[in-house]
């Protein structure tokens, strides 16, 4: 992986760990999903129209194809993630969420895709996944009343996501998709599907609105930029190296969940941070 490659997923992390903690502090559900997706789709329409003038893709049956399988991929994604997030703490859901998908990306792009893993690459994913058990209080916090509902939504989102990280990587490098003109399908297809629901619920877009109208803004843009960028660089490196370094955005979500949120910072979690950023390292050198 270049050292451009890098910061950019370094930028797309802070970015994707900002959306995620506005996510938390609206706590909506599917009215506030509907809201943050329409409005990415009125600012990103501008660009998605630069981009098939520009590059003029080719879109035939097999790229529609995936492009159907990542909409519905990207829609449970949100559904769950802001499922578990009623259900628990971002700085509990967030990291297993994020350290579970790249850990299954990984090991189904070395299947998949037939990448290779370097030893200081295998060492950092597993620097990674031990910061895991840290993040979320080790097996003793795992039998706490109530804790357990919040760790099977994150593993479910961890799955999710490396569905839709492979589903991708096979868009923008194999099938050439441009990364916004996919990322503009996938909000498309989103607010397409989305819709009927918000029409019935819709005093609670209202209300949304009303009281979450920044959050969904921020959300909206950022959701969809920190992914554009995050496929770019998906284009030319391997993903089972891209999706690890990604995951640097569990420590940036942790802290601003233990920061703005007060969900407390322990210990454990100052030793998981610490795993994080040394198997993300690991990676890069990797």
């Amino acid at each position: 992986m270049t050292a451009v490659g890098f910061c950019v997923l370094l930028c797309s992390a802070f970015i994707h760990a900002s959306w995620n903690y506005l996510s938390k502090k609206a706590d909506g559900g599917v009215p506030f999903i509907w809201l943050f997706t329409a409005i990415a789709a009125v600012v990103y329409t501008p660009l998605a129209i630069g981009v098939v003038i520009y590059e003029k893709p080719e879109i035939g049956i097999w790229q529609l194809a995936i492009i159907m399988a990542s909409i519905l991929a990207h829609l449970g994604f949100f559904l769950v993630l802001q499922k578990g997030y009623k259900k628990g703490d971002l700085s509990l859901v967030y990291p297993i969420a994020r350290g579970t998908g790249p850990l299954l990306t990984c090991v189904l792009a070395v299947a998949f895709f037939g990448e290779s893993l370097t030893l200081p690459a295998i060492t950092g994913i597993l620097l990674i996944v031990i910061s895991i058990l840290f993040f979320t209080g080790g097996v003793k916090r795992l039998k706490e009343s109530g804790s357990l509902t919040p760790v099977l939504y994150g593993l479910a989102v961890g799955g999710i996501i490396a569905a839709y990280t492979l589903l991708d990587k096979a868009a923008v490098s194999r099938f050439l998709i441009p990364p916004l003109l996919l990322d503009y399908c996938n909000t498309l297809g989103r607010l397409i599907i989305l819709t009927p629901f918000a029409a019935k619920s819709w005093s609670e877009v209202r209300f949304e609105w009303k009281h979450h109208r920044m959050e969904a803004v921020g959300v909206g843009v950022f959701n969809s930029l920190a992914y554009i960028l995050a496929l770019s660089v998906m284009v030319f490196a391997p993903v089972s190296y891209v999706a690890p370094v990604r995951e640097i955005s569990i420590l940036i979500g942790t802290v601003m969940g233990a920061v703005l949120l007060s969900e407390g910072f322990g210990r454990l979690r100052i030793v998981a941070a610490v795993f994080m950023v040394l198997g993300v390292i690991s990676v890069a050198v990797g």
